[in-house]
């Protein structure tokens, strides 16, 4: 799915499901989160803080703060000096001129769509957040997550479009956040693993969307359905039709099919991973 202008972000009614009923827990962002550049915070200084009480109260390392305060390079915290407080650890970064995500990427060695996602699926950003202690170690690369014990759809699919970079018609670049799975429109869409249902509604691009939490920090997440098969808070079990494929939302794509992301919690949001990594051999 794209986000707004690059990537977007899938209810018939079998069990009376409207999506007027369906709940979203605050932990779910279905669209890009806000960029981290905007999310600093202000923090006065009181008498007695020190930068190491000042990191710790946000959770952050010393020279995360120093990095959005320069000043603090060469002197202590003074009691009524504002200091800018970045929402986890990180540095800001200047893009240089026709510079990509791919770019800082590889300058970084930090993967690109999580760069894309941190700073809001910003197409051409002069500054951009870069996480990572200090903005010198690279943040810890997501678990090989082998939960995943059943594909979504029961015979195997045609790939319509991979997770990752992509270019569209008219020849632009845009991260794709999951797979597009090509199947009959009615085709019974299956949990991959066991979990717990945590959203059953219409979401915008993404149309009829069930998302199934499988604890330890990951989702996964079934779009563009036609109509749904589970309510919200029930448990299931990896196989479990949890709703049929349709053409709801905005696909990326004309033919019917599931659009199925695999996403794990970090600082920054649920990051999309590529589902090829996950899925059973």
């Amino acid at each position: 799915m794209r986000a707004p202008k690059f990537w977007a972000l899938a209810l018939g009614l079998s069990l009376g499901i409207s999506p007027g009923q369906a709940q979203t827990p605050p932990a779910i962002r279905v669209e890009c989160p806000q960029p981290a550049l905007s999310r600093l915070r202000r923090h006065p200084v009181k008498k007695g803080q020190t930068l190491v009480s000042i990191a710790a109260q946000y959770q952050l390392v010393p020279e995360s703060v120093v990095n959005f305060n320069p000043q603090l390079k060469t002197q202590a915290p003074r009691p009524g000096q504002i200091l800018l407080i970045p929402p986890f650890n990180g540095q800001r970064a200047t893009v240089p001129p026709g510079g990509t995500w791919q770019d800082l990427a590889q300058q970084y060695g930090i993967r690109a769509d999580l760069l894309f996602e941190i700073n809001g699926c910003q197409r051409q950003p002069k500054e951009v957040f870069i996480p990572g202690i200090a903005g010198l170690t690279k943040p810890p690369k997501a678990a090989n997550y082998t939960g995943l014990t059943q594909f979504p759809l029961e015979a195997a699919p045609q790939l319509l479009l991979d997770y990752g970079w992509q270019k569209d018609a008219a020849g632009q670049a845009f991260f794709h956040s999951g797979l597009d799975l090509a199947a009959p429109l009615g085709t019974p869409v299956l949990a991959s693993a066991d979990g717990v249902v945590i959203l059953v509604s219409q979401e915008g691009p993404y149309g009829y969307l069930v998302v199934i939490d499988h604890g330890n920090g990951w989702q996964t997440r079934y779009a563009h359905l036609g109509r749904f098969g589970v309510p919200v808070d029930q448990p299931v079990r990896a196989g479990t039709v949890i709703g049929y494929v349709g053409q709801t939302g905005r696909p990326d794509m004309t033919p019917p099919h599931l659009h199925f992301e695999v996403r794990s919690q970090s600082p920054a949001g649920w990051m999309a991973q590529d589902p090829k990594l996950h899925l059973p051999r």
